[in-house]
């Protein structure tokens, strides 16, 4: 789909709840799906288009962890980094991804595959330390297991 239809869309999702109250979240989440991200432009055309300023959409956007200013990869890779899986030597595991991929925490490899993120928690304290690629989580690891693991999403 190119920019130009999804403005379109997006600009029609508007136009059909223009008027319900407390909308601006469902706009964003709405353009977040199209466009991937909630970049600048994509701000801007929000902010236009509901007669707000734009500094509450920048507002918005930016509070709320679900949305992104950038967009990421067809993979998020996140290790956990809540108290039990940093204990257990998480951050070695970020070290071994970030050298296999490339990237820093926060980051999204060139060709778009993988974004790496450190949540605070992930919730599985059991596994630590962990790893999780979208829905999938990889728990007790160690570093030298990143690259088997990683092959799978190449």
């Amino acid at each position: 789909m190119q920019c130009c239809d999804k403005y379109q869309l997006l600009g029609s999702f508007i136009d059909e709840h223009k008027e319900e109250k407390g909308i601006l979240i469902s706009v964003l989440h709405k353009a977040q799906e199209l466009f991937g991200e909630l970049n600048e432009d994509v701000q801007t055309f929000v902010a236009d288009n509901l007669g707000i300023p734009l500094i509450e959409v920048y507002g918005v956007s930016t509070f709320y962890a679900q949305f992104t200013l950038e967009k990421k990869g067809k993979y998020i890779v996140g290790v956990c980094m809540g108290t039990t899986c940093y204990v257990l030597k998480a951050q070695e595991i970020i070290d071994e991804i970030k050298e296999e991929l490339g990237i820093e925490v926060g980051e999204t490899t060139k060709d778009g595959l993988f974004t790496l993120e450190a949540p605070r928690c992930i919730g599985a304290c059991g596994l630590a330390p962990l790893v999780s690629i979208n829905d999938e989580i990889y728990g007790k690891l160690q570093p030298g297991d990143i690259k088997e693991i990683l092959k799978q999403y190449n």
